[in-house]
């Protein structure tokens, strides 16, 4: 099926790109939440038509792209976002975030996907490297804040960024305890051992003494067929 994506979707596609996947997944997921929209033919030649719209805007030699390069070199583009205390993002910053507010605060149309950029996920200062024509390159810096606040120190950011990987290797510590603990707690099932085979001891004794009780029952019969005066004669 195919789908015209509404939004940067991670290891699936940018916005306004149409791609194609599983029914049940459009379905289920990019189409309730508003993440992409069915690929009718009007839709698409309406995308094509913007497209080649903004290909007027991009560099189309040497030249203009070198003069793009230079003016990329001195940009600073700057995110204010919701964050959490260490630092992760309530959302992300894409590579079309950029590429628009490149054309909104500089009027400079970069195609997104020429943009050497990962979705961000955390504050930070980044350099995003741009390839603006053939042989042609720049680094675009960007800053990604948390709303009303400024970046910390590069130490405090990298501490922020440790932090989180650090988190699950301490749960991990903390659930090997109990295992290490377990040798003191088996002490108690190995003494316990001996009482499970006690009662099998038992009645292997109990099995070994059965066949002379019935050796002295077999010999009872023998008794029944003496003359009747035997018994007198005994007492």
């Amino acid at each position: 099926m195919q789908v015209v994506l509404r939004e940067d979707v991670d290891h699936l596609g940018l916005r306004g790109e149409v791609v194609t996947v599983a029914r049940g997944y459009a379905r289920n997921f990019l189409l309730p939440r508003g993440l992409a929209e069915v690929a009718t033919p009007g839709l698409v030649r309406e995308l094509e038509r913007r497209d080649a719209l903004r290909a007027r805007h991009e560099a189309t030699s040497n030249d203009e792209a070198r003069t793009i390069a230079d003016r990329l070199e001195k940009v600073e583009l700057r995110f204010e976002v919701n964050a959490g205390p260490t630092g992760s993002l309530f959302g992300s910053v894409t590579a079309t975030n950029v590429a628009d507010r490149l054309w909104e605060d500089e009027k400079i149309r970069i195609d997104r996907r020429k943009l050497g950029l990962q979705t961000i996920k955390r504050i930070g200062r980044y350099t995003v490297p741009v390839e603006v024509f053939q042989d042609v390159t720049a680094d675009l810096r960007v800053l990604v804040v948390p709303e009303g606040g400024e970046l910390p120190p590069e130490e405090e950011l990298e501490a922020a960024a440790e932090a989180p990987a650090a988190e699950p290797d301490a749960a991990e510590r903390e659930g090997a305890e109990p295992e290490a603990a377990e040798p003191e707690g088996a002490e108690p099932e190995a003494a316990a051992e001996p009482d499970s085979v006690e009662p099998e001891a038992a009645a292997e004794s109990a099995d070994d003494t059965a066949p002379e009780a019935d050796e002295e029952i077999d010999e009872s019969p023998v008794d029944d067929d003496a003359p009747a005066g035997a018994d007198a004669d005994r007492t």
